[in-house]
C-alpha cells in the first residue's frame, strides 16, 4: 500500500513507485494507495490502481484554529487506514510525505506491518519527520537531508521514461514534435502546476528584448496561461513554441539544451536527463523547500539559481549560459553525477522484500 496525497509532488511519484512494482512482477490488484479527496483521488483510479479515500486535514503552519481538529483528524485517519490494511492484506507500507504519512505509519505500526517513508525535498517535511521514528528506512531524493539523518540517498522516484532516458535518441523525435531547426539553441521554460505565471511573465519580457542571435524556446506555460501567452509577439530570429500541458516530458527534455524550472518535481527530471538548467525556487510550498533543492544543484554543479527577484536578470543569465558550450556540457555531466533515475524501482524492491 501507498499513501500519497495532495500536490503532484507527492503524488506522482507515488504513482511512479506503483509502475515500478508492476515492472518487478508484482500484480496490479496487490497494489493499493491511501489518500484524501485531492489529486490523488483523480490519478490513481484513472491509472487502473485500487484508491481508498479517508478523511484527511493538513496542518498549518501558522497558529489557527483549524489545528485543534488535528489530533482528532489523525486518529480517525488512522483507523480508517487499520481497517483498510486489514481487508487489503497488505503486508508492507510506504508513505510518500505530506499529512496522510502520519495516521499511516501509525496504522501500520498498529498492525506491525513493515513501513517505509520517502522524501522528495532536500529538507524533509514535518509529517516526515515524524514519520521516519517508524520507518524501517527513509528514502531520500538527496544525499543530505536535513531532517532525516538515516535517509537512504535512492533519489525521488520517476515514472518509466525517465528510467532509461537516451536524449541522443530521443532528440530527432523532440525536433520534430516542436517544429524546431536543429541548428538553434533551444530553451525549454517549465513552470509547473503553481507559480508559472510568474515565470510566463519573465520570460515573455526575455523574449520581447531578446537580441543575441536565433534562438528556439519550448515554453510549457500551464493550462491556465497557455491562450494569454499563445498572443504575445515573438521577434524575428526567435521560434518560440508554446504550449499547455505536455504529456511526453521525455521529448520536452530530449529538445531543450537548457531548461528555466521551478525547484520542485522538476530537480529529479532535470538530474535523470542530465539536463543543465536555471532554476527560480518558489516560497510556496512545505517550508520553502525549493531554495534548498535548488541550491543543492547549484554547488553540484548542475544549475545557476535565480531568485524571483533578479528575473530582470533573465535575459542575461541565458545568454550568457547558451554562449559557453563547454559549461553546458559540464554542467549536463554534473547533472548525470547526481541522478538517481531508477529511484522507483530501488524502492520497489525494498517493499517487495520486506513484504516477503
Amino acid at each position: 500500500m501507498i499513501a500519497a496525497a495532495g500536490t503532484g509532488g507527492h503524488v506522482f511519484p507515488g504513482l511512479a513507485v506503483g509502475e515500478a512494482l508492476l515492472h518487478l512482477g508484482v500484480p496490479r490488484d496487490e497494489i493499493s494507495y491511501v489518500g484524501g479527496d485531492r489529486l490523488e483521488a483523480e490519478v490513481y483510479p484513472a491509472e487502473g490502481f485500487r484508491f481508498h479515500q479517508v478523511e484527511l486535514t493538513g496542518l498549518k503552519r501558522s497558529l489557527t484554529l483549524a489545528n485543534l481538529r488535528i489530533p482528532g483528524v489523525v486518529m480517525r485517519a488512522k483507523k480508517s487506514i487499520t481497517e483498510i490494511i486489514d481487508r487489503s492484506g497488505a503486508r508492507v507500507v510506504l508513505g510518500m510525505g505530506g499529512y496522510v504519512t502520519i495516521p499511516t505509519g501509525l496504522a501500520a505500526r498498529s498492525r506491525r506491518v513493515p513501513f517505509f517513508n520517502a522524501e522528495q525535498n532536500a529538507s524533509a517535511g514535518l509529517a516526515n519527520r515524524v514519520a521516519a521514528r517508524w520507518a524501517r528506512h527513509s528514502f531520500v531524493s538527496f544525499p543530505e537531508t536535513k531532517g532525516l539523518g538515516r535517509g537512504n540517498w535512492v533519489g525521488n522516484p520517476l515514472r518509466e521514461p525517465f528510467w532509461s532516458f537516451d536524449r541522443a535518441a530521443l532528440r530527432p523525435e523532440a525536433i520534430g514534435r516542436y517544429e524546431l531547426d536543429e541548428t538553434h539553441s533551444v530553451l525549454g521554460v517549465f513552470g509547473g502546476s503553481l507559480g508559472a505565471g510568474v515565470l510566463n511573465e519573465a520570460v515573455a519580457a526575455m523574449v520581447g528584448a531578446w537580441a543575441a542571435g536565433p534562438l528556439s524556446l519550448v515554453h510549457i506555460t500551464g493550462p491556465d496561461h497557455v491562450e494569454a501567452m499563445s498572443s504575445r509577439p515573438c521577434p524575428p530570429g526567435v521560434v518560440w513554441r508554446r504550449v499547455g500541458f505536455e504529456d511526453r516530458m521525455d521529448l520536452f527534455y530530449a529538445a531543450a539544451d537548457l531548461v528555466i524550472a521551478r525547484a520542485g518535481g522538476a530537480v529529479a527530471e532535470l538530474t535523470a536527463t542530465a539536463t543543465p538548467s536555471i532554476l527560480v525556487p518558489g516560497s510556496f510550498g512545505s517550508g520553502g523547500h525549493q531554495v534548498e533543492n535548488a541550491r543543492f544543484l547549484e554547488r553540484s554543479g548542475a544549475s545557476r539559481v535565480l531568485d524571483e527577484g533578479s528575473l530582470g536578470d533573465l535575459g542575461s543569465v541565458v545568454t550568457a549560459t547558451l554562449a559557453e558550450p563547454a559549461r553546458l556540457e559540464a554542467m549536463s555531466a554534473c547533472a548525470s553525477a547526481i541522478s538517481r533515475p531508477r529511484a522507483a524501482l530501488t524502492i520497489g524492491e525494498a517493499m517487495i522484500e520486506a513484504a516477503r
